[in-house]
C-alpha cells in the first residue's frame, strides 16, 4: 500500500444540531402521531462540511419508504453520500431510501449522510420536507427549525461538553460527557426532542434500545432557572447487527488510520458501494508477532475530534448496514514477523483480542516485507480457531509475491486455502510480469497484465472465488498501474466469461471471480467515488 505522508490538519468545527419535524398523515382519517428528521452539521473544515440526517418514526404504523429533501444556498454542492440514493434540481437535494432502510417501525429509525461544499457560516440547509410534509409541521414546506425543548435563562447552566460514547450493547449506549459551568441541578439527555435520561452526574446509560440501531443525542443541563445550550451531539450504534455472508461477487476498499493527501473520512462516512471495509492498518510491537491497535491521533484532530468511541460505533453502524471490517495487518511500513511457535500463539492472541474489542470481522495480511508461510499459516489457523467458521481471512500481496508456487505468500495462500476468503493481489507499483502463458512480460495498466497474472493464481490452486483483481482508486493512490475503472470491469468480464479479453485469453473461463479491492476507500472519495461508482454495479452483471 502507500505511505502515509501527513498533509494537513483542519481546524473542528463546533456540529450544530438542527432539529427538523415533519407530520406525515396516515391512510385513514386519523392523524398519525410525528415523524422527525432530525439534520446534524457532523463538522465543518471550511472547504466542505458532513451532514447526517437520522429519521425516527414518532407514529404506530411503520413508515414504508421515505424521501427528505431541502435547499441549499447558490454555489453549494454534495459530492458523496452514503444510505440513501440522491436527485438534484438546481439546489433543491431529494434523498431517498435505498432498499434495506426504507422501513422503519415505530419507534425505530433510519439515517444517512453526505459531503458538501463549500463550508462556512453559509453551509446551512433551508425548505426541508418529509415526505412531502413540512418541516416543523403543517402543508407548506418551512425553513424554520423545532423550537427548542427550554430556552436558557440569564443564570441557566453552561453548555455541557461534548458527550462520547462510552461503551455499547445490543439494547443500550452509555454517554459520559463534561461538566457545565454554573449552579447545575442535573443534565437532561435528549434525542431530538424527546428527553430520555435525566441524571444528576455526567454520564448515563440509555437503555431498552432496540438491537442493530443508530441514535444521536444531545445533553442539556438544568437549574431553576431554565436550560442551557444543548451540547454538541453524539451518535452510537446497539451492538447484534445481523451479518450474514459476503455476496458471491464483492468490492473491497482500504480505510485509512492516518492522515496523508487523500480526503479523511469518518468510518461512518464509507459508501455503501463497499462489502469489506479493510481498516489500515494494526501494526507491530517489539514483541515477536504482537499486532496493536489504536486511532490515529492525527486523523482525530484532522475530523474534528473523532473519538475511539466513535470508530467502535461506526464498526457497528457498518455491520448494521451488512458490512465487515476486518483490521489489516502491515503495509508498506508493517514490519509483523511471525517465524516461532510462540510468535504465532502472540499474533493469535493479539489479533483475536482487536477483534473482540471492536468488533472486527477478521484479518487481512498486507505484510510487504516478508513472511514465514509455515508460522503464520499456523497463526491464522489458531486464530480461526478462536474465532469460529465466520472469520474472515484476505490477503494482498505484491505482484512478485504470487509469480509461483514457491514463493511465500503463494505457499501461504495454498496452505491455508482451506480457510482462506480472498487474495487480493495488487497489481500496481510493479514492474513488467509474466503472466500465466509464461511466454510474455505484460505492463501494469493493461487488462492483458490483470488477467494474465490472475489466471497464474486461477490455474495453480486457488478457487476462483478466492481471486479478486486489486486496483488504486485513482491519480494519487499509486506511483504506477493506475488505470480507468472501466478497464478493471473489461478484466473481470474476461475472467469471468472469456469475452471482451485483449490480446490474452484465459485457458477457461472463471465464473466465480470473486471481484475487486481498491487501494483506497479515501483516494475513491478524492476522485469523486468513480472506482466504487463504476465497479460495484459492474459485478452484479457477473455470473
Amino acid at each position: 500500500m502507500q505511505s502515509r505522508f501527513v498533509w494537513r490538519v483542519p481546524s473542528a468545527i463546533v456540529a450544530v444540531v438542527v432539529a427538523f419535524a415533519a407530520v406525515l398523515f396516515a391512510a385513514g382519517p386519523a392523524q398519525a402521531a410525528p415523524n422527525t428528521a432530525v439534520f446534524t452539521k457532523v463538522s465543518d473544515w471550511g472547504t466542505g462540511w458532513e451532514g447526517k440526517f437520522v429519521i425516527t418514526n414518532g407514529g404506530t404504523t411503520p413508515i414504508n419508504g421515505w424521501s427528505v429533501a431541502f435547499n441549499l444556498p447558490a454555489g453549494s454542492n454534495i459530492g458523496s453520500f452514503w444510505d440513501a440514493a440522491m436527485t438534484r434540481s438546481g439546489q433543491r437535494f431529494t434523498f431517498t431510501n435505498v432498499g434495506w432502510n426504507g422501513t422503519i417501525q415505530p419507534g425505530g429509525t433510519a439515517s444517512f449522510g453526505f459531503n458538501g461544499s463549500p463550508g462556512g457560516a453559509g453551509a446551512v440547509i433551508s425548505n426541508c420536507t418529509l415526505n412531502g410534509a413540512a418541516c416543523g409541521g403543517g402543508t407548506n414546506p418551512s425553513p424554520s427549525p423545532s423550537p427548542s425543548p427550554s430556552p436558557p435563562g440569564p443564570n441557566a447552566p453552561g453548555k455541557p461538553g461534548t458527550p462520547s460514547v462510552t461503551g455499547v450493547t445490543n439494547t443500550s449506549i452509555s454517554l459520559s460527557w463534561g461538566a457545565s459551568s454554573g449552579t447545575v441541578t442535573g443534565y437532561r439527555v435528549y434525542e431530538g426532542t424527546t428527553v430520555r435520561a435525566t441524571v444528576t452526574g455526567t454520564s448515563a446509560t440509555l437503555s431498552g434500545l432496540g438491537v442493530c440501531t443508530s441514535h444521536t443525542y444531545t445533553v442539556r443541563a438544568y437549574n431553576s432557572v431554565g436550560e442551557s445550550t444543548a451540547s454538541d451531539p453524539a451518535s452510537g450504534s446497539t451492538t447484534g447487527c445481523p451479518i450474514g455472508p459476503l455476496p458471491k461477487h464483492f468490492l473491497t476498499g482500504y480505510w485509512h488510520n492516518f492522515v496523508n493527501p487523500a480526503t479523511e473520512l469518518r468510518l461512518s462516512a464509507v459508501p455503501n458501494e463497499y462489502d469489506l471495509i479493510a481498516i489500515a492498518f494494526g501494526e507491530a510491537t517489539t514483541t515477536p508477532g504482537q499486532v496493536v491497535f489504536g486511532l490515529d491521533p492525527g486523523l482525530s484532530s484532522a475530523l474534528g475530534g473523532y473519538t475511539d468511541a466513535q470508530f467502535r460505533a461506526d464498526v457497528q453502524t457498518l455491520h448494521s448496514r451488512g458490512k465487515k471490517v476486518i483490521l489489516s495487518v502491515g503495509g508498506e511500513l508493517g514490519r509483523v514477523q511471525v517465524a516461532s511457535a510462540t510468535a504465532a500463539a502472540t499474533f493469535a492472541n493479539s489479533v483475536f483480542a482487536i477483534m473482540q474489542s471492536y468488533g472486527f470481522d477478521g484479518v487481512d495480511i498486507d505484510l510487504e516485507n516478508g513472511l514465514n508461510a509455515q508460522w503464520m499459516g499456523e497463526a491464522l489457523r489458531q486464530l480461526r480457531t478462536k474465532a469460529g467458521s465466520s472469520l474472515i481471512i484476505t490477503m494482498a500481496p505484491q505482484t512478485i509475491d504470487m509469480q509461483s508456487t514457491g514463493m511465500e505468500y503463494f505457499k501461504l495462500a495454498l496452505a491455508i486455502k482451506d480457510i482462506l476468503t480472498v487474495v487480493h493481489m495488487q497489481y500496481y507499483n510493479s514492474g513488467s510480469m509474466l503472466g500465466c502463458d509464461q511466454s510474455f512480460a505484460y505492463s501494469q495498466g493493461t487488462v492483458n497484465f490483470m488477467t494474465a497474472l490472475a489466471c497464474i493464481q486461477l490455474e495453480n490452486g486457488l478457487r476462483p472465488d478466492q481471486v479478486a483483481l486489486g486496483l488504486p482508486a485513482g491519480p494519487g493512490a499509486a506511483g504506477g498501474g493506475v488505470i480507468s475503472p472501466s478497464l478493471v470491469n473489461q478484466a473481470l468480464t474476461c475472467l469471468a466469461t472469456r469475452t471482451n479479453c485483449g490480446s490474452f485469453v484465459p485457458p477457461r473461463a472463471y465464473p466465480a471471480i470473486r471481484g475487486a479491492m481498491t487501494w483506497s476507500i479515501n483516494w475513491d472519495a478524492s476522485n469523486n467515488w468513480n472506482f466504487s461508482r463504476t465497479v460495484k454495479p459492474h459485478l452484479a452483471t457477473l455470473p
